[in-house]
């Protein structure tokens, strides 16, 4: 699962992603220009593109890969000690198929990592998302694990920080206009999945289709593919795997933000043929849970189409509501063991007042 700097072969537009070298930003204003002029192109008409020049090697990336593939590689009762379950902060290990989108369960496992932070029990008067934040559970057999991803969250928030500033100079917005929702308390999450396959049942959904709700996803795939994007079709479109590339989608917050105008765009993972199995790390750029998103002023807001409306998935401009409403559907066995006065309505809403806080 190393990077390399081996090009792509040339692709039809409709299946490759925008690429987007994030090192023009350091090459001048001629190179700067033409960054911004392709990352607003992608983010306000695609939503997804794959990020090149961001500075992370090779030897960075096989540290964090060599480590998730040893996790994955442990007796199945030594990934279990670490299930999610056990933990109301819903970190650590998702055994395949107990996780769901809209839903539907997902075939794939993978270790759930955050910042590390001490365990805590919100206080009843303060906001429910307070569970979010705790300590990550780590395999006693594998202590190069811990190392490697968290040094991976360090080094992609540096990466998505950038991206992030750049982003915003490109639709004539204030670079720094977010800094101050990051910082030293954002909420960084990282995932390291496996799928196994096929499960044999019919059913291909790797994960189902749906919207991340933070920032930013930098996502680092292997080369086996399944990755799609629904593009302006409304077909799903593969998305190749690029060597030395970053998968980046916009988050439900910059939509939020930008009215519109910058899309998160739906997206799923088809499950491998058989008994291949498929290796992803996904990244997600989000600020602190009690962070309040404001409306981007940028020159471009008259021509904001309005925010994508799902009235089952209803958008919140304070991301910790956010992020607790999707974890409660995604993880419903942690739910309903750690959390079931804070279960959602059918329709999505949230069921108890300290979560709306």
């Amino acid at each position: 699962m190393s990077l390399s700097t081996t090009p792509a072969p040339s692709l039809p537009y409709a299946s490759q992603l925008p690429i987007v070298d994030l090192s023009a930003a350091d090459r001048g204003p001629d190179a700067r220009r033409l960054l911004h002029a392709q990352l607003h192109s992608a983010a306000h008409d695609v939503g997804f593109f794959q990020l090149v020049g961001h500075g992370v090697t090779e030897a960075e990336t096989k540290a964090l890969t060599d480590a998730m593939r040893a996790f994955f590689a442990l007796p199945e009762a030594d990934r279990l000690a670490l299930d999610n379950i056990n933990s109301p902060h819903f970190r650590g290990y998702t055994r395949i198929g107990d996780e769901r989108t809209r839903g539907a369960r997902d075939w794939r496992d993978q270790l759930d990592i955050g910042a590390e932070r001490p365990a805590r029990a919100p206080a009843p008067w303060e906001p429910a998302y307070g569970w979010l934040e705790g300590p990550n559970q780590w395999p006693e057999a594998l202590p190069e694990l811990r190392t490697a991803a968290l040094r991976w969250i360090d080094r992609l928030s540096g990466v998505a920080a950038k991206l992030l500033r750049e982003l915003l100079a490109s639709i004539g917005a204030p670079p720094d206009f977010y800094d101050d929702i990051f910082g030293p308390h954002a909420h960084p999450q990282l995932k390291l999945v496996r799928y196994p396959g096929s499960s044999g049942e019919g059913d291909d959904q790797g994960v189902g289709a749906h919207k991340d709700y933070g920032f930013l996803t930098l996502l680092l795939q292997d080369r086996v593919g399944g990755l799609q994007v629904e593009r302006e079709d409304g077909n799903f479109h593969d998305v190749p795997p690029l060597p030395g590339a970053f998968v980046v989608n916009l988050g439900e917050l910059l939509e939020v933000a930008t009215d519109g105008y910058l899309l998160a765009t739906n997206h799923r993972v088809v499950s491998p043929p058989g008994a291949t199995e498929r290796f992803s790390v996904p990244f997600f750029y989000n600020p602190r849970l009690d962070a309040r998103i404001a409306p981007l002023d940028f020159p471009y807001a008259s021509a904001a189409p309005g925010v994508t409306t799902d009235p089952a998935n209803p958008l919140f401009a304070e991301y910790g509501r956010n992020a607790l409403k999707g974890k409660m559907r995604a993880h419903p066995l942690v739910a309903a063991r750690h959390h079931a006065d804070l279960l959602l309505r059918p329709e999505g809403r949230p069921d108890h007042p300290a979560m709306s806080a």
